[in-house]
């Protein structure tokens, strides 16, 4: 079978790096297409993944405009030239394109309705199946959701996917036993982050100080970091970073997606921004689990409050480690349902997602 994968943002390469090698395991012709940006191409080239390139991604709305015309354009074409038969990704392009093509797609969406108001206006109804974690169930618009009890990181963290390499720590001056911090901070340029924001600068700062005492910090960003952060910022090659995360004793940011990968990986997790008690996924992670706190930015008296606790916590990662494991027995292998998905596409229709349908999954 010909299947096109579309990737648009850094963390969908290790989304959707696992179902590429298993697919061409077994002997579907698969493409890669994604946007032109360093941090996606080199993680590519890392994983050794070929890839078509579509283009530089611009940050204005009237650049998006005019940039996601020229993407529907090349993966149009891409999809006539290459008979494609199945489109797979959490692109706005493989939506619309196969609506006057061929090509089948599967759009897979972890975001509330509420977040992202005009993906779901202009992409949620153009894609053939709209596949999203359980904890989404009457919350979207969209009625013939496809719904699974998983996440997007257990696609490439699930203890079947992922080993860490406790080596990591060495390559960054570290032994076994220190006690040390991962932070993250994003850039917000999104189509659904307009008017968002995360942790100030003087934020930052302040969270640095209380940090330093009790170890050494990491600060990993998206693109340029401020000149006072600049001491803190990780050298390690970026399909390392989850292996570091692991060993970590603490993880704080304003990234949604790391966050979660923080959960899934044992690692208690803060974060501050915008979206703080907007995600259903993390409120899940957070008040059923136990393993997160989201704080709005205005509430980062109650942040700092928050991590002097968790700074306190005797066995904080043993803790975090059974908490971790609850999930993790909930939670199916994401990677073999997407594969599924591609290999039985004719049969979605007929398949009642119940949990008696994934006890094959876990």
């Amino acid at each position: 079978m010909n299947i096109l994968i579309d990737i648009g943002h850094p963390g969908h390469v290790h989304l959707f790096r696992n179902l590429y090698f298993e697919l061409r395991q077994r002997k579907h012709s698969v493409l890669v297409s994604t946007k032109d940006d360093p941090a996606i191409t080199d993680l590519m080239r890392l994983f050794d993944i070929p890839f078509i390139l579509l283009g530089k991604k611009k940050d204005s709305i009237l650049g998006k405009v005019s940039d996601q015309i020229n993407f529907n354009k090349q993966i149009w074409q891409i999809a006539k030239k290459e008979n494609i038969k199945i489109g797979i990704g959490t692109s706005v392009s493989l939506a619309h394109v196969s609506r006057f093509s061929k090509m089948k797609s599967i759009l897979l969406d972890d975001d509330d309705d509420e977040v992202q108001p005009l993906f779901v206006k202009y992409v949620h109804p153009f894609c053939d199946y709209l596949i999203s974690p359980d904890v989404l169930k009457g919350k979207r618009k969209r009625k013939d959701t496809i719904y699974y009890p998983g996440l997007h990181e257990l696609a490439y963290l699930h203890p079947y996917r992922f080993k860490p390499d406790i080596r990591v720590l060495k390559e960054i001056g570290l032994q076994q036993d220190d006690v040390f911090f991962v932070l993250r901070f994003n850039v917000f340029k999104a189509h659904h982050d307009k008017g968002a924001q995360g942790l100030s600068l003087d934020q930052k700062l302040q969270l640095i100080a209380l940090l330093k005492p009790h170890g050494k910090i990491f600060i990993t960003t998206e693109r340029d970091i401020e000149p006072e952060l600049k001491k803190f910022q990780l050298n390690l090659s970026p399909e390392k970073i989850h292996s570091l995360l692991k060993y970590a004793k603490l993880f704080i940011g304003d990234s949604q997606t790391m966050t979660s990968e923080a959960v899934v990986l044992g690692t208690p997790a803060i974060r501050c921004n915008s979206f703080a008690n907007s995600i259903s996924y993390l409120n899940e992670e957070e008040k059923k689990y136990g393993l997160t706190y989201a704080f709005l930015p205005e509430r980062f008296n109650e942040l700092i409050q928050k991590t002097r606790e968790l700074l306190s916590t005797p066995n904080l990662k043993a803790k975090w480690a059974i908490k971790s494991q609850n999930l993790l027995n909930d939670k199916i292998d994401s990677t073999k349902f997407y594969l599924w998905l591609i290999e039985n596409i004719n049969s979605i229709g007929k398949v009642n997602f119940d949990k008696g349908f994934f006890k094959g999954f876990y």
